[in-house]
């Protein structure tokens, strides 16, 4: 048994919550953490601020920026992250973003900084399969899950690839585009999740695009998991370090609405 599968393993879909580390400022994230979990999120995502975000809409490209302005680290994402972990012993934590800062000092030394903190899957946008043994074979060794994405023009011939030695949850970028921005039509978000479903015994959680406790209890009714990122990063944006009490009412409101679904659609 593992945090995931403790968290998917639940009678509803999960709620997968996206923030920034290090957004307004690393000694805020903490905060924002814990008013996700009060909230009911079931896994969380930390995102690596990046100067070059290439797969982030304005919202989540505007929360680098104000990362890096506060000057963050690695360092002090690790650091969120074992505090985190101190904090809260049962939710997964899945650290996300891009190659550069995870390879730069080589894999199997990100794979142990990533262990050490209690981290439990991590997910790389621009490493794809194909050059898994950048980063793939290290974290796999250390026992952190490599979290693969499919998307909307993954097809049957690559799908293979895609799921050898992801681990965690499959994440199913439901638009061909950046997040935030636009949302999937509900009937192509059912049919390329029982197709990934059909090939796959990892749970299928669905993002980009999912803004409202209303779009995210549609693509629960179908899906194991709904990712909400721009929205609560947005949220951030607006309130700053008095951000946790927001953050916390509307993760509730997702919650809410991602965990009973699926008694709705019954």
């Amino acid at each position: 048994m593992t945090r995931f599968t403790t968290a998917f393993g639940k009678p509803h879909p999960a709620l997968v919550a996206f923030i920034t580390a290090g957004d307004p400022t690393p000694a805020d994230t903490g905060a924002i953490l814990d008013a996700l979990v009060a909230g009911g999120a079931d896994v969380i995502e930390l995102g690596m601020p990046f100067t070059d975000p290439m797969a982030d809409g304005p919202a989540i490209q505007a929360a680098n920026l104000r990362s890096m302005a506060a000057g963050t680290r690695t360092a002090d994402i690790f650091a969120i992250a074992a505090a985190f972990r101190s904090r809260h012993t049962d939710v997964p934590l899945v650290l996300m973003g891009y190659a550069n800062p995870m390879t730069i000092r080589g894999g199997d030394w990100f794979a142990a900084e990533c262990k050490k903190a209690g981290i439990d899957g991590v997910i790389c946008v621009d490493i794809p399969a194909e050059e898994d043994p950048e980063l793939g074979p290290a974290l796999r060794a250390a026992g952190v899950d490599l979290i693969r994405l499919a998307t909307p023009t993954t097809d049957a011939a690559r799908l293979p690839a895609v799921l050898e030695g992801a681990g965690g949850f499959l994440y199913y970028v439901s638009v061909a585009g950046i997040t935030g921005l636009q949302q999937a039509a509900q009937a192509s978000i059912d049919e390329a999740v029982a197709r990934l479903k059909a090939t796959t015994d990892l749970p299928v959680a669905v993002g980009f695009g999912v803004r409202t406790p209303e779009q995210a209890a549609e693509i629960a009714k179908v899906a194991d998991g709904v990712v909400v990122g721009s929205a609560l990063v947005e949220i951030i944006a607006k309130h700053g370090a008095d951000a946790p009490a927001h953050v916390e009412a509307f993760t509730r409101s997702l919650a809410d609405a991602i965990h009973g679904a699926k008694e709705i659609a019954a």
